[in-house]
């Protein structure tokens, strides 16, 4: 599901540094991606790990669990899951979000209905789910617009090469970057995947 081009943050010509990233950069789509639970699982499955071993791993759970549904979930064993390539904690994490999910009822019905930040009070609950982690579901299993991920490595260091920054208080480049993201409302989201992609197109040189 496609929900922005470039055309629609026309608004943002004003931002001279920025505006010519997205010129350059052309549409970028949002595609909306997995149900909430399962993205959820993937994305916490694949912290602190490489895209190709987290990719190989939750590839494994698929094929062990095709329908990985919470009550699905929680009928593995810790064994099943390390057999597949969870560690000990990542294991303890996917079994904390079955649960969690079963315990609530929750379901995409209920979560539509939540704001953002009620929705990231509500599973922030669980442990092994930071804030970065319920933004990405926000964004991508959600489609909420205007998401903007203060706390991504990514976006810290894209907004610095875009700006100019060179920053090294964290509290006070956070400052500058909440500062700077009310701009980019109400499609803070797709404007994110601008910055992401600038970011590793420089760190490439390809620009």
């Amino acid at each position: 599901m496609d929900l922005h081009e470039s055309e629609q943050l026309d608004y943002l010509k004003t931002d001279e540094l920025l505006y010519p990233v997205i010129q350059q950069l052309g549409p970028m789509p949002i595609a909306i991606v997995e149900d909430p639970f399962v993205h959820l699982l993937r994305t916490v499955a694949g912290q602190q790990l490489s895209i190709k071993a987290a990719a190989s791993i939750f590839d494994k759970f698929s094929q062990l669990l095709p329908q990985p549904t919470p009550e699905n979930v929680l009928l593995l064993t810790t064994e099943d899951l390390r057999a597949v390539g969870f560690s000990y904690s990542k294991a303890s994490y996917l079994h904390n979000i079955a649960r969690f999910w079963v315990d609530n009822n929750i379901g995409l019905e209920m979560l539509a209905t939540m704001d953002d930040e009620a929705v990231i009070k509500l599973l922030t609950q669980i442990k092994g789910v930071g804030r970065w982690t319920v933004e990405i579901i926000l964004a991508f299993s959600l489609g909420r617009t205007n998401v903007f991920f203060a706390d991504d490595l990514g976006i810290q260091q894209g907004m610095s090469i875009i700006y100019g920054w060179d920053v090294k208080d964290k509290k006070e480049l956070r400052r500058l970057m909440l500062e700077k993201a009310k701009t980019y409302a109400p499609y803070s989201t797709v404007v994110c995947l601008y910055i992401w992609k600038w970011k590793n197109l420089v760190k490439y040189g390809r620009v």
